[in-house]
């Protein structure tokens, strides 16, 4: 269980192919506080620990992850958001995040709005997944507010803390960008069309 609140960013320093699925090593400022078998959300995907050396650390991505988040697309040089998993005993700054990215989106646009950031999402609706107004949705990790919902996309503002310290900053218009909906919405969502599905039986 994560909160969307990004702890750091972490550099890709390998990027091997192990049969169908991938190890990337990477290099984070925590990684002396890490441990085999820890969960770590990479842009918002969980991901396990698998090996530590040193200053840096590995997670494999099998072929169903690679194929349902933008992991597919690291290379070496990419910068990953990072969050460790919740403690129970601490706030919860941001929202019930799992660490399972339902699809993938794209970036439409991003406006510079005089220091903040207005990015615009588009993404595939087959009905599943809603946003509304002042809600909340993961992008890459990074739990944020919905400033805008319309069909199949939706709108954040960026604040500059963010901006600065995740990797926001280095995206551009075209890019693809993990998503997590917002948990109870997905239920209400689901429970709808369940519902509409039966009134037509």
């Amino acid at each position: 269980m994560f909160t969307g609140i990004i702890e750091a960013v972490g550099i890709i320093e390998k990027v091997e192919k192990n049969g169908s699925n991938i190890d990337f090593t990477l290099v984070c400022p925590f990684t002396s506080e890490l441990k085999i078998d820890q969960s770590l959300a990479h842009n918002g995907c969980c991901l396990t620990v698998v090996k530590i050396e040193g200053d840096k650390y590995v997670v494999t991505a099998i072929n169903e992850t690679l194929e349902k988040t933008n992991l597919g697309n690291w290379e070496v040089g990419t910068v990953v958001n990072l969050e460790r998993c919740m403690k129970m005993d601490g706030r919860l700054d941001g929202h019930i995040v799992q660490g399972h990215v339902d699809r993938t989106g794209e970036v439409v646009s991003i406006e510079n709005k005089d220091g903040s950031y207005f990015i615009t999402i588009k993404y595939e609706n087959d009905g599943a997944f809603v946003t509304v107004p002042q809600g909340s949705i993961t992008v890459n990790g990074i739990s944020l507010t919905v400033a805008k919902s319309e069909e199949s996309q939706f709108s954040v503002a960026i604040i500059p803390y963010t901006w600065e310290f995740t990797n926001m900053q280095y995206l551009k218009s075209g890019d693809k960008v993990n998503l997590e909906f917002d948990i109870i919405g997905k239920y209400i969502a689901r429970l709808t069309n369940k519902q509409n599905a039966n009134e037509y039986v």
